[in-house]
């Protein structure tokens, strides 16, 4: 049986203060980096084959606690990107609510945005396809370790797993530098063994934006 750990980065700035990041290169604050640290002690355990990233440094730099104890080469694949937010980007998401009212409440009822934010069906493609490369790195029955961001890891995983929009809106957000455990084998194909897995935290869990 094989197995794919989709992993969320660690705290920034920006998540603290509930600013939607999206394809912003925000790194990790302090708190994030020793989260990344913490999760990396728990993840190595699973005896990883492979670590694949997201390339933007929030999510990279959390994977490299990883490889650091592991000693494996990080891969990138721009595919595990957050999802594009347009002109959300840089606004607290009070902010959002005031100066783009009708898109925030699709937002919020889990509907397409609309104007230049990324559908969610793009997002789920692209994602799901790196999660698809990444898994077929590992030799049959290895683990393989990739870290993206919130929105790209719920919509990724959805897509693999054939999930329509409103299942996927019974999960929680994933808490940063938490993960989603799926194991595949012929028979049942992917399923979730895991979710919203991690170092022990007693935080408010970040919009996953």
């Amino acid at each position: 049986m094989s197995r794919l750990i989709v992993w969320r980065h660690g705290n920034t700035d920006w998540n603290a203060s509930h600013r939607v990041q999206g394809q912003t290169d925000v790194p990790l604050n302090a708190v994030g980096r020793q989260q990344a640290v913490d999760a990396a002690e728990l993840l190595i355990k699973m005896r990883p084959d492979a670590i694949v990233s997201s390339d933007l440094h929030r999510a990279s730099d959390t994977a490299a606690a990883l490889a650091a104890l592991t000693g494996l080469t990080i891969n990138y694949d721009k595919r595990l990107r957050e999802r594009y937010f347009g002109n959300w980007q840089g606004l607290t998401m009070t902010e959002v609510a005031e100066l783009h009212p009708a898109q925030y409440d699709r937002w919020q009822h889990g509907q397409e945005v609309g104007g230049d934010v990324e559908t969610l069906a793009d997002l789920g493609r692209r994602v799901s396809e790196a999660l698809h490369a990444a898994a077929a790195l590992s030799p049959p029955g290895g683990t393989v370790v990739v870290t993206t961001h919130g929105a790209a890891a719920r919509q990724g995983i959805g897509q693999m797993l054939g999930w329509p929009l409103e299942q996927l809106r019974t999960l929680r957000a994933l808490q940063n530098c938490h993960w989603v455990e799926l194991t595949h084998d012929r028979e049942r194909g992917w399923q979730v063994a895991a979710y919203n897995v991690g170092p022990f935290t007693d935080r408010p869990v970040p919009p996953p934006v």
